[in-house]
């Protein structure tokens, strides 16, 4: 995706898209990611500490039958081992994932994207989760997090190093926005497809020459939408609607332009004129 980051005014990550239409996105407040993470490493410390039991509780049953003399040692060294591998690799798990959510962010209802507002790969949260080590170092009078806290307050984005390395920002996630049951049973329209939530795109354009595979990934998109995250919602309906704003080159209002009210207006013109068609 071709996008380029504008600015971040009132907590707000705005992201220019090649159309110089703007997709927006809440970042996420400083106390929101300390609850989430204070969330995740009590759930880390949880895991370590049943490991730990069932570390002690193997030993016990080892040293009772008389199996191995250096059992001890060896169970030490596979505890040692569950720990790092937990304390280190728990972030990078989940949100890789669960496309940037962990428990805690899960819990909150924030989420890890690029920069260019697109869902994180594993590079990414690998990345900003290796350099957590150094965000959490303390610094007086702020024992934990020190360096974390402090380049989120004076970065634009509220990015800590690892964010900054990788190219991520942590944003909230609007909520959902389907219809509810009264409305969808109220509705004359049956096709979840073409039941609008935005207000129509005024756009002048030819779409006689729009291919009705294209019309059906429209379609399989404005059908879904409701069950995607608000950063893949508005990832996805830019590449859904890119193409075709190139093929039709369509004059419209900036100002009041989005996309998903693009491909909204879109299906309603082209199944219209194919009704009349037929």
């Amino acid at each position: 995706m071709s996008a380029k980051a504008l600015a971040s005014n009132d907590e707000i990550l705005v992201i220019e898209t090649p159309e110089r239409v703007p997709l927006h996105f809440a970042l996420a407040s400083i106390g929101n990611r300390f609850l989430a993470c204070t969330f995740d490493h009590f759930l880390q410390v949880l895991t370590i500490a049943i490991v730990a039991l069932g570390g002690w509780w193997l030993t016990e049953k080892i040293d009772l039958v008389g199996l191995f003399n250096d059992a001890p040692k060896w169970v030490e060294a596979l505890l040692i081992l569950a720990f790092f591998v937990i304390w280190s690799s728990y972030f990078i798990f989940f949100e890789w994932l669960w496309n940037g959510q962990t428990p805690g962010k899960r819990w909150l209802k924030l989420r890890v994207i690029r920069e260019d507002g697109r869902p994180i790969t594993f590079w990414e949260a690998a990345v900003r989760n290796l350099v957590r080590i150094f965000d959490m170092m303390p610094i007086a009078p702020i024992p934990f997090y020190s360096i974390g806290l402090i380049c989120v307050f004076i970065s634009s984005r509220d990015q800590r190093v690892g964010d900054a390395m990788a190219g991520t920002v942590v944003v909230r996630e609007r909520d959902a926005e389907a219809p509810s049951f009264d409305k969808v049973f109220a509705s004359p329209v049956s096709d979840t497809a073409l039941r609008r939530t935005y207000k129509p795109v005024l756009f002048t354009g030819d779409i006689s020459h729009i291919t009705e595979s294209e019309i059906e990934v429209v379609e399989a998109f404005l059908r879904r939408r409701f069950d995607l995250p608000d950063s893949a919602r508005q990832w996805m309906a830019w590449r859904v609607a890119s193409p075709i704003l190139n093929k039709i080159r369509p004059t419209f209002d900036q100002n009041t332009f989005t996309y998903e009210g693009f491909l909204e207006e879109l299906l309603h013109r082209y199944r219209e004129m194919n009704r009349f068609a037929a």
